[in-house]
């Protein structure tokens, strides 16, 4: 199997410059979380149209003069990351319908960690008023003490996790 994949330093390197146009265009960071908060909120105001005029946390996105939610730039962001995903994964043949996992873990289980995961990240995320992104690498490009301890704190915490969760792959 001859899977081709980008060198690191140099998705690195090109990581670090996308950062800073995101910087300078936009005058914020890279981040990913609040482009879910927007579909929910988008999801409420379709769904639950009374509850979200009535509901304070929603006045900043209901209303006529109001941008929808589904226009935030974040939005747009998670959607090119998704497509550059899959275009990336279409040009270097790694499209497959298939899950990997350990002799002790079940594909279905995979997935459904994952799921959990994702939904745990999503939660924290917005407890801590952003991702990882955000917090982490926007943090670092700006040389903020907290994005330095953030980005400690992930790569600690998943080296820990990985250390327990290791004999599930062997």
């Amino acid at each position: 199997m001859n899977t081709k994949y980008m060198n690191p330093y140099l998705a690195g390197f090109l990581l670090g410059l996308l950062l800073l146009a995101t910087i300078f265009i936009t005058g914020r960071g890279l981040g990913a979380s609040g482009a879910f908060k927007n579909v929910i909120i988008a999801g409420v105001i379709t769904t639950a149209p009374n509850h979200a005029a009535q509901n304070p946390f929603y006045q900043d996105y209901v209303g006529k003069d109001k941008e929808p939610p589904l226009k935030a730039w974040l939005v747009f962001e998670v959607l090119g990351v998704l497509f550059g995903a899959f275009l990336s994964g279409l040009l270097s043949n790694r499209l497959k319908w298939t899950t990997e996992s350990g002799p002790h873990l079940k594909p279905q289980w995979r997935w459904f960690f994952a799921a959990l995961g994702g939904m745990l990240f999503i939660a924290g995320a917005q407890m801590a008023r952003g991702c990882t992104s955000g917090a982490a690498l926007s943090g670092m490009a700006v040389l903020s003490t907290a994005g330095f301890v953030t980005m400690m704190a992930i790569f600690g915490t998943g080296y820990m996790a990985a250390f327990f969760a290791r004999r599930l792959w062997k």
